[in-house]
């Protein structure tokens, strides 16, 4: 009796034994368990209906789909959390595109919206990384003036039409806007209490924006600049605000996007036609965001 009890107790030893020396390799299963990608944005807005936006982890130089989700009108993401299978050593970067929902190409499209590199376990996301637009705009400006060129009679108020120019230069560009990625162009706005309304959309300062004099101007040639007449029916344009956006090409909605680098809170009746009015910067406004790789068990 005393040999077997012996054994029986022996044998628990070696049981215990055999547990803990397992805890070890258990704890390092758990420690190599799948990341967490978790997003995390400020100035983000609902794309509306038929588009959302899609994250990418750029995994050993190819991006890697991280699932899609949507902002509603309050800015609040439909999902912050995205499990992911790519080993963070071989991921250098995050970028956050614009995509047709449902979207029947896997790659990601030319509409980049954020970037950013990974340090560790966290990337800063910023329009200014080079898989998004490349810019942070901080050195964008320009002007406009209010004229009417497309009423040469003089009947129209001058204060009914807006245009980007300098008449000084020749006439000549007034706006220092840097080149823009494939996927985006300018906008210029007219903001009311009425809503926004569009001049047109533009990739360059010289040249005339996609609409010219625009739908409402008379019936005279208007200069090669971006800008619109508002001739018939009239509108005068004092105490409305003059924005230029960034806008996503294709288009996800008529309503100006959240990148507003150059914004005028309120257009003024200098008391003559053809005198320059500046824009504020407004790139501390643009969206930021980060992108956090976190253990999934953490």
């Amino acid at each position: 009796m005393k040999t077997v009890k012996s054994g029986t107790v022996v044998l628990w030893w070696l049981l215990l034994l055999g547990l803990i020396l397992a805890l070890p390799g258990q704890q390092a299963a758990a420690g190599s368990s799948p990341d967490v990608l978790v997003l995390d944005f400020k100035g983000l807005e609902d794309l509306g209906d038929g588009w959302v936006y899609e994250g990418w982890l750029i995994v050993n130089g190819a991006p890697v789909s991280t699932g899609t989700f949507t902002i509603d009108g309050n800015g609040h993401p439909s999902q912050t959390h995205f499990p992911t299978t790519a080993d963070r050593d071989d991921v250098s970067a995050f970028v956050l595109t614009i995509e047709p929902s449902p979207d029947p190409d896997p790659a990601p499209s030319q509409v980049h919206v954020l970037g950013g590199d990974f340090h560790g376990r966290a990337s800063r996301l910023t329009v200014g990384h080079p898989a998004a637009l490349g810019n942070d705009f901080r050195q964008a400006g320009g002007s406009f003036i209010l004229a009417v060129p497309s009423d040469a009679s003089g009947n129209t108020p001058y204060t009914n039409g807006i245009w980007w120019l300098d008449p000084a230069a020749g006439p000549g560009p007034s706006l220092n806007l840097p080149p823009l990625p494939a996927g985006w162009v300018y906008e210029g706005w007219v903001v009311g209490p009425n809503g926004p309304i569009s001049t047109g959309t533009f990739t360059s300062a010289s040249g005339a924006d996609s609409d010219g004099g625009g739908p409402y101007a008379g019936p005279d040639p208007t200069p090669p600049f971006p800008g619109q007449d508002f001739v018939n029916p009239p509108m005068d344009l004092t105490d409305l605000a003059a924005v230029i956006s960034i806008e996503p090409s294709p288009d996800n909605s008529p309503a100006p996007f959240a990148f507003k680098p150059l914004v005028d809170g309120n257009i003024e009746d200098l008391g003559a036609p053809g005198l320059s009015q500046p824009m504020a910067n407004n790139a501390a406004h643009l969206p930021t965001g980060q992108a956090r790789l976190l253990p999934d068990n953490s």
